[in-house]
C-alpha cells in the first residue's frame, strides 16, 4: 500500500489549527496500527505569501496527496475513511503543490 501524503496548513496561535493537529495525528496513530502509513507536512501559511493570500480565512487546511480535504474542522471520521480510500488508489495524478 502507498503512503499517504497529508498537509496540514495552519498558522501560530490558530486554536483550529491546533485541534486539526490533534485529529491528524490521532487518525495516523489508528491508521499505522492497521498498516496504512502516512506522511505528514504542516505548513505554515505565514512563511509563505502566496499560501496566507490563498489561505488566510481558510485555516487549518488538511490535504490529502495534494487534495483540499477539509477547513477549519477536521471530522475524525471522514479523515480517517479518506485516508483508507486514498491509500487503495494508485498515486498517480498526484498534485504536488500545497
Amino acid at each position: 500500500m502507498p503512503t499517504v501524503h497529508l498537509t496540514l496548513l495552519s498558522k501560530p496561535g490558530c486554536h483550529l489549527c491546533d485541534d486539526a493537529r490533534e485529529v491528524v495525528s490521532s487518525v495516523r496513530e489508528t491508521l499505522a496500527l492497521r498498516g496504512i502509513d502516512t506522511e505528514l507536512r504542516e505548513l505554515n501559511i505565514l512563511e509563505d505569501p502566496a499560501l496566507a493570500r490563498r489561505h488566510s480565512e481558510e485555516i487549518p487546511v488538511v490535504q490529502i496527496n495534494g487534495r483540499r480535504h477539509a477547513i477549519w474542522r477536521v471530522d475524525a471520521g471522514k479523515l480517517e475513511r479518506a485516508i483508507e480510500r486514498a491509500a487503495t488508489r494508485p498515486t498517480f495524478g498526484v498534485r504536488k503543490r500545497p
